[in-house]
């Protein structure tokens, strides 16, 4: 690839990295539209997305974890699950197609979510903390569509959580960041049992995703995140699922 197009490729990845951390996400979503404008095959765009999500949402789990947002209590009853069923997932050869049509379906979930911003937290007296019997199929099935797709779920798990007073929006991001790192590996560890991991020119985005995320989850656990910005990505996120899906068909 060209230097210009890696160079591209990292400054948007930092301002992905920096949007999605502030609110407890890895950014997998983001980083896949942004792969998806260029050439690159599914199994490079997955793998780079869960490596970057990792590293993203990692540091996020340790800012929120310094801010005391963060509760293993509250986080175990949909990881259980989740880690086996992303793995499973990760394991899976899906063709092309059906694997763009999937992403494309988790582009616009998370265009819509990004576009609508964060709803308010809840009160510490609303907070409804669900039994084990929700909780591990919630996990389990969103472990499963992220380990096929090559994300870590927390677009998923963080709007059930606000939608049912799972948790406050600190807490929620507290625990999509936790959520995403676990599945995201056992994702990656399932690629990497049946040979599909593909790691290509990874290293400058790396240092982009890392800049990017120390900043947004500083911003996320201690300030407060910026709607327009969150907006104008919700819109690339909407681009590149209709590009993908126009191709795919």
């Amino acid at each position: 690839m060209e230097p210009a197009s890696v160079l591209l490729i990292a400054l948007l990845i930092l301002v992905v990295a920096a949007l999605y951390s502030s609110v407890g996400h890895g950014g997998a979503s983001g980083y896949l539209a942004v792969l998806s404008f260029f050439a690159l095959t599914p199994a490079v765009m997955s793998s780079t997305a869960l490596v970057l999500n990792v590293l993203v949402a990692g540091i996020g789990t340790i800012s929120f974890l310094r801010a005391g947002h963060f509760s293993f209590r509250r986080s175990w009853p949909f990881i259980v699950l989740s880690v086996p069923a992303a793995f499973f997932g990760g394991l899976m050869k899906v063709t092309d197609d059906i694997f763009f049509l999937l992403l494309s379906g988790v582009l616009l979930v998370a265009a819509y979510r990004l576009a609508v911003g964060r709803q308010s937290g809840s009160l510490d007296a609303d907070i409804r903390t669900p039994s084990p019997a929700v909780a591990l199929p919630v996990g389990a099935g969103i472990g499963l569509l992220s380990g096929v797709v090559g994300v870590g779920g927390g677009i998923f798990l963080s709007p059930m959580a606000m939608l049912f007073h799972w948790a406050t929006a600190k807490q929620t991001a507290a625990l999509s960041a936790f959520f995403i790192v676990v599945n995201s590996l056992a994702g990656l560890a399932g690629r990497m049992a049946r040979g599909g991991i593909a790691l290509e020119g990874l290293a400058p985005l790396v240092l982009a995703a890392f800049l990017g995320g120390l900043i947004g989850s500083y911003f996320g656990a201690n300030k407060f995140s910026s709607l327009l910005l969150r907006r104008l990505l919700a819109l690339v996120l909407l681009t590149a699922a209709v590009k993908l899906i126009y191709a795919s068909l």
